[in-house]
């Protein structure tokens, strides 16, 4: 695995996570336990921190980049994802918020200043343009994104579940 520091500053691994050897970690990144970066990950947590929640994954070739502090934004957006997200291959999220039990799909785009509130699916290809508040409970998707529904039951129970197949998935790339 690529883990790299940043003017001295080396990402934080919590316990039992699991890194690809074909990812690139740099700077002010910590990873919750349990958490699995998959292959052709690159996060930069360079001019802002990105902290990655217990039991998340982040599926290959995501992007993982935060915006830095400026003048006109003294905090800069930081990359803060919570617990138990299932991040689909080949996303982007930049200097985003996102809760817990979180799906995003394949594809996905989410932008600087997004807060994605607990219990929520991003539909694959869906493009979250900055600024923009998604509401726990529902279903976005588009280009850009719409409210398209309310989760059901299921759908909502296997947000978690989702998270917990990438645990048992990690834990069997640790054993081999």
């Amino acid at each position: 695995m690529a883990l790299r520091s940043y003017k001295g500053i080396y990402p934080t691994l919590g316990r039992s996570t699991y890194i690809d050897k074909s990812s690139v970690i740099v700077g002010d990144v910590t990873l919750g336990d349990n958490s699995s970066i998959w292959p052709l990950v690159a996060a930069r947590g360079d001019v802002n921190k990105i902290r990655i929640g217990a039991r998340t994954n982040i599926q290959d070739g995501t992007v993982l980049h935060v915006t830095r502090v400026s003048e006109s934004n003294p905090e800069g957006y930081p990359l803060i994802i919570g617990d138990d997200v299932t991040i689909g291959h080949k996303c982007m999220l930049h200097g985003c918020q996102l809760g817990n039990r979180i799906l995003v799909g394949m594809g996905a785009i989410i932008m600087d200043n997004v807060v994605v509130e607990d219990d929520v699916f991003i539909g694959a290809g869906t493009l979250v343009p900055p600024n923009k508040r998604l509401e726990s409970g529902f279903l976005y998707v588009g280009n850009p994104m719409v409210k398209k529904r309310p989760l059901k039951q299921a759908e909502i129970d296997f947000l978690a579940k989702s998270a917990q197949n990438y645990v048992a998935l990690k834990d069997d790339y640790l054993a081999d």
